[in-house]
């Protein structure tokens, strides 16, 4: 997994502050933009963060790429739906020899291993033979119809593979970039960051928290599962385990 923040809102803090001030203030943005210094501005972000007035924080937004996931996990990634996602297409890509994810449970069971590993390696060859067969039939079926070989040829690629790539497993490797607003993704965190989350994904929420945190510590300070802050929301399927997810979070 390999998780790169390609763009985000420079000088969140201090947008987020000039917006949220605006909201109470007789004067306008220019005036409130010189009173706003390092300490007040993060004095201000605490204070909103604190009583939850989360509206101004939607004024800034960060961009991830994700590479090395699986589409188990952006099946996940995309109910998130305030947020934007362009993901490489199995339509247009052809993957005949596609990288799969391997859960851990299954990677430290040889026997699951075993059966998984060979699994994969069917559906390769079932995505090969597949596709093979039904450029046959489109290819004729282009020529037929008047078009030259290369065109011919490229429209066969496209359908076949479009038709082919059914047979392909939720533990495809794929690529995504997305964008959230930071509402949005302290939403995100505190729903992935969760014990009780899948454990790609939480592993993926995980090192997006420490990218965050690195850029606006004020902003993510209590970034991760809403236990950080709060009581844990699962009731009786809670992890049981708030004190070590807090100690974690916190020290980020």
């Amino acid at each position: 997994m390999r998780i790169e923040l390609i763009n985000f809102t420079k000088n969140a803090e201090e947008t987020i502050a000039q917006a949220g001030k605006l909201c109470y203030s007789k004067v306008g943005i220019e005036e409130i933009k010189e009173r706003l210094d390092d300490k007040s501005i993060e004095k201000y972000i605490t204070m909103l963060m604190d009583m939850g007035h989360m509206s101004p924080i939607e004024h800034v937004s960060f961009t991830f790429a994700a590479e090395g996931v699986s589409r188990t996990l952006t099946h996940q990634l995309v109910r998130h739906r305030l947020a934007s996602y362009s993901q490489q297409s199995q339509r247009y890509v052809r993957l005949e020899d596609f990288e799969y994810i391997i859960p851990p449970a299954i990677k430290e069971d040889s026997k699951a291993l075993e059966i998984y590993e060979k699994a994969m390696e069917n559906s390769k060859e079932s995505y090969l033979k597949i596709s093979e067969s039904l450029f046959d039939k489109y290819y004729e079926e282009n020529l037929s119809a008047g078009l030259n070989e290369k065109e011919a040829r490229s429209k066969a690629e496209k359908k076949s593979i479009e038709d082919a790539r059914y047979v392909f497993p939720n533990a495809c490797e794929t690529k995504i970039v997305f964008t959230m607003n930071a509402r949005n993704l302290l939403h995100f965190f505190s729903l992935r960051c969760c014990n009780r989350a899948q454990w790609e994904i939480r592993q993926m929420a995980f090192e997006m928290v420490k990218i965050c945190k690195e850029i606006y510590p004020t902003l993510f300070k209590n970034a991760g599962p809403s236990c950080v802050n709060g009581p844990c929301p699962e009731g009786k399927m809670t992890c049981g385990k708030i004190k070590e997810v807090r100690e974690i979070y916190n020290n980020l």
